[in-house]
């Protein structure tokens, strides 16, 4: 009998007895958690478990045996000829599980399940509010009273318009200069 667990983003296959070593929990040592299952695959001829409301029933716990850190792992950026080196560690947090009890016994007792299922009576339908007759002066499509009354709305204010000034002759930027003549050579 094994199953697969969810735990920290990730999945492990377990079975009862296994030691696993996960992302660090926030939970203190020698406290049970229970795991999300995934799958359940029972011993025997029954059949595996994948989802529905018999996943719910599966229940894997586990017991925290203690809170370790991993490995260094040394991370080394370089490029030649640039005088560039940078040098960095890093040690993971992880979390010492001894997996306990796997099984189907995650489900609710048999009188809690009658009573949860058991038929409430149907509450009162609220009696529905009385309707005035429209009056001759009002069209029955008329919004109720309720309606906030239209206001009369400001007119934007206008910027006061910038003062033009008066055009004047744009010189060229270069005056154009008379051709040049050239001399007679006769």
């Amino acid at each position: 009998m094994y199953a697969i667990v969810k735990v920290g983003g990730k999945q492990y296959r377990v079975e009862k007895g296994d030691s696993l070593l996960v992302d660090r929990m926030p939970e203190d040592e020698g406290a049970k958690v229970v795991l999300e299952p995934l799958l359940f695959a029972p011993d025997g001829k029954d059949e595996p478990v994948f989802g529905g409301d018999d996943l719910g029933k599966v229940k894997v716990e586990a017991k925290i045996t203690g809170h370790e850190r991993g490995p260094k792992i040394h991370v080394l950026k370089f490029k030649p000829k640039r005088g560039y080196k940078r040098r960095q560690g890093h040690r993971s947090e992880l979390t010492r599980l001894e997996i306990g009890d796997i099984g189907m016994g995650g489900g609710k007792p048999a009188a809690a399940e009658k009573a949860a299922t058991a038929k409430k009576p149907a509450a009162a339908p609220k009696p529905a509010a009385a309707k005035e007759p429209a009056t001759a002066k009002e069209p029955a499509t008329a919004k109720p009273a309720t309606a906030k009354p239209a206001t009369a709305k400001k007119p934007a204010a206008k910027k006061p318009a910038a003062a033009k000034k008066p055009a004047t002759a744009k010189k060229p930027a270069t005056e154009p200069k008379p051709p040049k003549e050239e001399p007679d050579g006769s």
